[in-house]
């Protein structure tokens, strides 16, 4: 469990860092993301290509992180808040102009041979967009 729990909070310290070889190294090659209010995604250098596409549109950090596993750590959770700056108009969504926004997130990981395989994620997309349409 320490050590799944361990594995989570570098994979928390990697993001805030913005060190994606950190990052994608806490990632199994045949992960599966499962992306908030959108589709799933299969593998490694999918999870990059969108990891540089979040890192181009906003600058987010992870805070008040609580990580818990069960007790073989084949599965983990986080509850925290993102806290980000929106850099970059994502398409479909409201224009950029350095807004500010602070959301409740959760994740939810599977664990395989020391590497999360499945990661799911979610948040209220529209409290998002209310916060950067103001």
């Amino acid at each position: 469990m320490n050590t799944t729990k361990n594995l989570i909070q570098q994979y928390y310290d990697a993001f805030n860092k913005q060190d994606m070889q950190a990052f994608m190294n806490c990632l199994s090659d045949d992960v599966i993301h499962d992306i908030n209010q959108g589709g799933t995604q299969n593998g490694k250098d999918a999870f990059a290509k969108f990891m540089e596409h979040m890192n181009h549109c906003y600058k987010e950090t992870a805070s008040d992180i609580i990580i818990m596993a069960v007790e073989d750590g084949s599965h983990a959770a986080a509850e925290f808040t993102i806290e980000g700056t929106y850099l970059a108009t994502d398409k479909g969504l409201p224009e950029a102009k350095q807004q500010q926004y602070q959301l409740p997130v959760g994740s939810f990981f599977s664990i395989k041979n020391g590497k999360i395989s499945r990661v799911r994620t979610y948040y209220n997309m529209q409290d998002w967009i209310n916060q950067v349409s103001q």
